[in-house]
């Protein structure tokens, strides 16, 4: 799955980034997610679950590439 994300904002959480992408169902689903190694920011494993993500990062894992764009 390739998509991507118009932020509207300065930047979003890694977890609900994933959660609004339904990349996880929800965002404790995410949380762990993270928290297993399964995320990557701009090619760098990131197990912080709040990481700020801000617009021109990308973000990926197995089956998923979300870039992040400015609004």
């Amino acid at each position: 799955m390739n998509e991507i994300y118009k932020l509207s904002t300065e930047y979003i959480a890694l977890c609900d980034l994933l959660k609004s992408c339904s990349v996880c169902s929800s965002g404790g689903e995410a949380k762990h997610f993270i928290a297993e190694g399964n995320v990557a920011v701009n090619g760098v494993q990131e197990l912080r679950k709040t990481c700020k993500i801000r617009a021109g990062q990308v973000v990926s894992g197995q089956g998923f590439t979300i870039k992040v764009v400015a609004a």
